[in-house]
């Protein structure tokens, strides 16, 4: 599956005004419908300025993305997308299942530009992907491994829980008067240090 979201389409609807936007909008439409159909895609759903893409072979789906991202490059129009291999639903609607959803968070979590792929779609393609990491997506339980097509720089990954600390397995209890100090603090200071005996409960805080 391919996933594709045109970035910051209302600030750039703005700044061409409504009859630029719009023929800009036609145009992407137009060069992303030429590669994703170069490479055997198969539109299965179009939201707006989204499209929902599914391909026969992982590596023609990545193709598709590679190709789009350096037609639209020269463009005003900035957009991301996600590329997720698995087993969906057919339905009378199209597809449905935890794998679409997959592919439309790994698409939500990019940047203008900028293709991202899961480990199940990078483990059947000889590609050499840009390991990002480990992420955890909304409404995704497991981390999920996320790799990048190309080598072009991008800030941080829109995921959730960015930080080196756990995920912590139950909802934080009491506290409140600590926490509400904390977060007063935080809002004069740049850096707040807890400290405390072991076990007191400094890194939950």
């Amino acid at each position: 599956f391919l996933f594709t979201d045109v970035v910051d389409s209302t600030k750039l609807l703005h700044e061409l005004g409504a009859e630029a936007y719009a023929k800009a909008l036609t145009e992407h439409r137009r060069l992303l419908r030429e590669a994703l159909g170069r490479h055997g895609g198969v539109e299965v759903d179009t939201q707006g300025d989204a499209f929902f893409v599914a391909f026969t072979r992982a590596s023609d789906a990545l193709g598709a993305a590679g190709e789009g991202q350096r037609a639209l490059a020269s463009g005003p129009i900035r957009v991301r997308m996600g590329v997720h291999t698995g087993e969906p639903i057919a339905t009378d609607e199209g597809y449905a299942g935890i794998d679409v959803h997959r592919s439309a968070r790994i698409c939500a979590a990019g940047h203008g530009g900028q293709v991202l792929v899961s480990q199940t779609t990078r483990d059947l393609v000889a590609n050499d992907l840009r390991d990002l990491g480990p992420h955890r997506l909304k409404d995704l339980s497991d981390e999920q491994r996320i790799y990048q097509l190309g080598e072009d720089e991008h800030p941080r990954l829109k995921t959730l829980h960015q930080t080196n600390l756990p995920v912590q397995p139950t909802p934080f209890v009491g506290r409140e008067g600590e926490l509400a100090e904390v977060l007063a603090l935080l809002d004069l200071y740049r850096i707040v240090t807890l400290t405390g005996p072991g076990g007191s409960g400094k890194t939950r805080l």
